[in-house]
């Protein structure tokens, strides 16, 4: 069983690192990790590329946490009785999907500086449970419409997979466990943004960065 795990991993990551927002930077003539926050993922996009490029981010890097937990849960799992029992199909389920996250945060043809994850985890949870999924979708939507914060918005559906967790798959340890690791993760790379909300200098969603020829300004 150990053999169909190893081989989640390497799959995932491997998708993780098909970093959208560094390819849509590449297409519009920048490396998006030179300006604005120097994250590659879809809001730094937004800032300094525009709705339309983000976007594109936005889709590539739910649809690199979506399809391959969707392949493994439908396609792999059913057909290797060794994973079809339904404890084992969840935890190599939630296994693919963090290595896809840290594939996109951790992405090694970019120095291992790829995004911050929040697409790819919203996607990898819609995948394994859509109820997860929808209520993490909710949280970030309120938080942000509430305070425009998308960082803040982002840690805060991290902290509430921890709950959801335990109310929809109760008595999973091992999947609580794999839930704290995902936020975790998404706490620990918006650190920086963390002592931006504190100290009142955290950018909100739609302001822009100018690009001009090559010079950068990050924030």
């Amino acid at each position: 069983m150990a053999i169909y795990f190893v081989l989640v991993i390497v799959a995932g990551y491997l998708c993780g690192c098909l970093e959208s927002g560094y390819l849509v930077g590449k297409m519009n003539g920048i490396d998006i990790r030179n300006y604005g926050s120097g994250n590659a993922g879809s809001t730094n996009v937004l800032r300094v590329l525009g709705k339309n490029m983000a976007l594109l981010t936005f889709l590539g890097d739910t649809l690199k946490g979506f399809i391959p937990v969707m392949l493994v849960k439908h396609v792999l799992c059913p057909n290797v009785p060794v994973l079809a029992d339904e404890p084992v199909k969840s935890l190599i389920v939630l296994v693919t999907g963090f290595a896809v996250v840290m594939g996109h945060d951790y992405t090694f043809f970019m120095k291992f500086k790829g995004g911050k994850g929040v697409a790819t985890t919203g996607a990898v949870m819609m995948a394994f449970d859509w109820k997860m999924g929808c209520a993490s979708l909710l949280i970030f939507i309120i938080v942000v419409s509430l305070t425009r914060y998308v960082s803040l918005s982002s840690m805060t559906m991290s902290v509430f997979l921890l709950p959801e967790m335990l109310i929809w798959h109760p008595g999973r340890w091992d999947l609580f466990l794999m839930a704290c690791l995902f936020c975790f993760f998404i706490v620990w790379r918006h650190r920086t943004n963390i002592g931006r909300l504190l100290n009142g200098t955290e950018s909100k969603l739609g302001q822009k960065v100018k690009v001009n020829g090559d010079q950068e300004e990050k924030k």
